[in-house]
């Protein structure tokens, strides 16, 4: 998992696109942000903000990135550009539909400098379909795909808004998927420069592979929200007020972990309740674990249910989680002594990691060093970035 002599040049901005490259950064990837010459990456200035004044969501995302400033809409901008491309392994961009090939800077055009470029476009609904001109954000995504519908405690409920933004997120990882995956195909000989088009909201509809048969295939029993068992329809997998007002979750899907939980706190009567298809024993299971539940706090039912294979866990706000032994022991969260905290890359290998410099560019930081590695003159430089063509 080291991407060591990759370049990426990063046209994307917020969230999505810089997710992605982040994680190719955090396997070695050389990631070059390419932002306008004025606001740059709008996430720069969103709140909340660092210590540095930074926006915070640009800070997780940007770490040991460069930064190049081009105005894209300028012919000299657009020049230089295509010089960084000539020298690049991939160009990765969040436009909407068409935006590119207004710009210039579509894969077709691309390759005209680079035969061998792996493009990647990111969106929320892809180059085609109806929906590819739409203006869209995470909500919207999960929405199409059906996911918000599954949010909800019943159908008669009001869909849940997921805690994470799980279209921008799943979204990014897809893409850094997707990237990889073209690199490779290109180093076995297989393909030369590839195109990828990649839509959030597609990534999120293929994450309902537990219930897609029903639904594709007219099955009397197509899931329905808080109904399947994997969204609250059986006792033996839900989450449960306990009795200090937070919550914990039971996975116990399989008869053993269900067994185990049974035995653990004394109640070894439910034992054989496990799998009932009656409406009633369901009901009736619930409440008592309902009641079961209350009578102590979470973190005592963490103490007494944590040597136990029960498929136990409490539920804990994102703060308590990274602060959780578990995480602690995989390093997930890394804090740097020059810079704010961070979660980390999300795999550990057996070849180690190579890692990201914790720095963060300012906008533009690398321009010049950029058109000098691709072949400007000092004096070109001073040329370009007095016309306001790159900054």
């Amino acid at each position: 998992m080291r991407l060591d002599g990759v370049r990426v040049l990063d046209l994307s901005r917020l969230l999505p696109g810089p997710y992605a490259t982040q994680l190719l950064a955090d396997s070695g990837a050389e990631v070059v942000k390419i932002e306008d010459t004025d606001a740059g990456d709008y996430a720069r200035s969103m709140a909340p903000r660092t210590s540095r004044g930074v926006g915070a969501i640009f800070e997780m995302v940007n770490r040991g990135k460069r930064s190049v400033s081009i105005d894209l809409k300028d012919e000299d901008g657009r020049t230089a550009f295509y010089r960084l491309v000539e020298d690049a392994d991939v160009v990765l961009e969040g436009f909407r539909p068409g935006v590119a090939e207004r710009l210039g800077i579509d894969y077709e055009t691309l390759t005209e400098y680079n035969d061998e470029l792996i493009y990647c476009s990111l969106t929320g609904y892809g180059q085609d379909g109806p929906w590819a001109d739409r203006a869209g954000h995470d909500l919207n995504y999960v929405a199409l795909s059906g996911l918000l519908d599954m949010t909800r405690d019943s159908p008669d409920a009001k869909p849940q808004v997921p805690g994470y933004p799980i279209g921008d997120m799943a979204g990014g990882l897809f893409a850094a998927f997707a990237v990889c995956e073209a690199l490779l195909s290109r180093e076995l000989g297989n393909t030369g420069g590839e195109y990828v088009d990649v839509a959030m909201a597609d990534v999120v509809a293929s994450f309902s592979q537990p219930v897609a048969y029903q639904a594709l295939t007219g099955d009397p029993a197509e899931p329905r929200p808080g109904e399947t068992p994997l969204t609250g329809g059986v006792p033996w997998y839900d989450s449960y007020e306990t009795a200090d007002e937070r919550w914990v979750t039971l996975a116990a899907l399989e008869p053993k972990f269900w067994r185990a939980f049974c035995e653990a706190v004394d109640r070894e009567d439910l034992a054989d309740e496990h799998g009932s298809q009656d409406p009633n024993v369901r009901a009736a299971l619930r409440n008592e674990l309902r009641e079961l539940f209350r009578e102590r706090t979470r973190d005592e039912w963490e103490a007494r249910l944590e040597d136990v294979d029960a498929a136990f866990a409490g539920v804990y706000t994102p703060a308590e989680a990274f602060e959780n032994p578990q995480f602690r022991a995989r390093g997930l969260v890394e804090r740097p002594d020059d810079g704010p905290p961070r979660i980390g890359f999300p795999a550990r290998c057996s070849e180690g990691s190579t890692g990201t410099a914790e720095t963060i560019p300012e906008q533009g930081e690398q321009t010049e060093q950029y058109l000098a590695d691709a072949g400007y003159s000092d004096g070109e430089i001073e040329r370009l970035l007095e016309s306001g063509a790159v900054r």
